[in-house]
């Protein structure tokens, strides 16, 4: 099994709703996505996975929430901007573009800063 992982940012605001404390206010985060996906084989040319491309395909996704109030896009206009939401809804819209037979996303880490962060993965 081979693994590839890339690493990419966006820039956000967000405010979680129902938190007590500062952190309900309106902030902004430069947030950074890993995004890990593993191949059973490599291609004629020794790849598993064209990290470039999987780099280019996570940034096209972010690209919605760049520099948006992450609280009023869809679907975090009704669910809670948090951390771990967004490394979920990431990962939900990579598969679709990534798992095939030889492919697949592992795991889509979403951090507010450097050292603080969430993951979302699912059992193989």
């Amino acid at each position: 099994m081979f693994e590839v992982t890339i690493r990419t940012t966006f820039s956000a605001a967000h405010q979680l709703k129902f938190y007590d404390g500062k952190y309900e206010n309106l902030h902004g985060h430069n947030w950074i996505a890993v995004v890990t996906a593993s191949a059973k084989e490599l291609d004629a040319i020794g790849l598993g996975i064209d990290f470039v491309k999987l780099r280019e395909l996570t940034d096209e996704i972010l690209s919605v929430l760049d520099y948006k109030n992450l609280n009023e896009v869809a679907p975090f206009d009704k669910m809670n901007p948090s951390a771990e939401n967004i490394a979920q809804w990431l990962f939900e819209a990579l598969k679709p573009h990534v798992n095939n037979g030889n492919a697949q996303i592992r795991k889509v880490e979403i951090k507010e800063f450097e050292h603080s962060g969430a993951s979302y993965y699912e059992d193989a």
